[in-house]
């Protein structure tokens, strides 16, 4: 269901786009936030960590680790049915608990947040911290012009949403290749020690359910819709939206993300509160409640692809952080 928006007719036959949306303003969200906390400067009483997210990224590690050794000898058909229906839950909880903690939103300490970072991506089966970086200026969240130019039909559209996550994690290694930094290889040298750990005491099977868990959850599943509700353009005059769904209760609230990029001091579990306190800024803007529909939506809409992204030129600047 799409609030705030006309009805679209997604089978339309409009022209897909063959260049991104350029805009030559300052990005939304800075002008907002200035504007709401002028008028409610109560919500500055929001900003600052979660003191639950330690005990929430904790008990889905552990929850997820037991359980692929649980699977240790379970069949083929098995582990991919747990992957999918199970695993793919969790580890996509476990992959925005990264970055709720690239912003620095369970402690105080950076360095604390980055050692959390990397417990929680221990399930993941690989190392996931550098997507959440900045490089050098380049968004890795936006599509390479190589992948949008061969996405052209549903058809292509279907396999790209199926490896979206891999696109998402190689896009860095292509686009902006830079040496990895001391969090990284910390990151790196954890992860592929644990992983060697899972095969010597629990074999190759308990492996690859953590990392099918990854890859089927960030894919054609229901939580890795919000990789394409966040900021693909369906509405000509909105650039990024929120999803006020159930799904937010296990994804630390991404889905609120207006709300987010608004103030991005504020934990997920405190976003509602910013909707709650100011809703004459967000009730007026498309949103969604379902992301399975938002993945049909984007697959279906002839008009909508890769290119349906809002870009800024380099010299456009964006004002800081209040």
């Amino acid at each position: 269901m799409v609030r705030g928006g006309e009805k679209r007719d997604y089978a339309g036959d409009g022209i897909m786009a063959t260049d991104f949306l350029w805009s030559y303003t300052d990005e939304p969200h800075a002008t907002r936030r200035k504007q709401i906390l002028a008028k409610y400067p109560q919500i500055r009483e929001l900003f600052g960590p979660d003191p639950w997210a330690f005990l929430k990224v904790g008990a889905a590690v552990l929850l997820q680790l037991w359980t692929a050794t649980f699977l240790n000898n379970a069949s083929w058909t098995k582990i991919l049915l747990a992957s999918y229906f199970f695993g793919s839950f969790l580890n996509h909880n476990l992959f925005l608990a990264i970055h709720e903690l690239s912003h620095n939103l369970a402690f105080s300490t950076p360095s604390h947040n980055r050692w959390l970072g990397i417990f929680a991506n221990l399930p993941i089966g690989i190392p996931c911290l550098s997507p959440f970086k900045s490089m050098d200026g380049i968004d890795m969240d936006i599509p390479s012009q190589a992948e949008a130019l061969a996405v052209k039909n549903a058809f292509t559209k279907s396999i790209w949403v199926v490896l979206q996550l891999l696109f998402y994690a190689l896009r860095p290694v292509f686009l902006k290749p830079k040496p990895p930094g001391i969090w990284e290889f910390i990151n790196l040298l954890i992860q592929v020690a644990l992983d060697a750990c899972i095969v010597h005491f629990w074999g190759w099977k308990s492996l690859a359910y953590l990392i099918l868990s990854t890859f089927v959850g960030g894919g054609m599943h229901p939580m890795a819709g919000h990789f394409i509700s966040e900021h693909y353009v369906f509405s000509p005059d909105q650039e990024t939206y929120s999803y006020y769904g159930p799904l937010n209760l296990i994804t630390w609230h991404v889905g609120y993300h207006n709300e987010h990029h608004d103030f991005p001091r504020i934990p997920g579990s405190r976003l509602h509160m910013v909707k709650n306190i100011a809703p004459e800024y967000y009730d007026n803007l498309t949103a969604y409640m379902s992301w399975s529909q938002v993945i049909y939506m984007y697959i279906m809409d002839r008009t909508i692809g890769p290119f349906s992204r809002m870009k800024r030129k380099m010299d456009v600047k964006v004002k800081k952080e209040e």
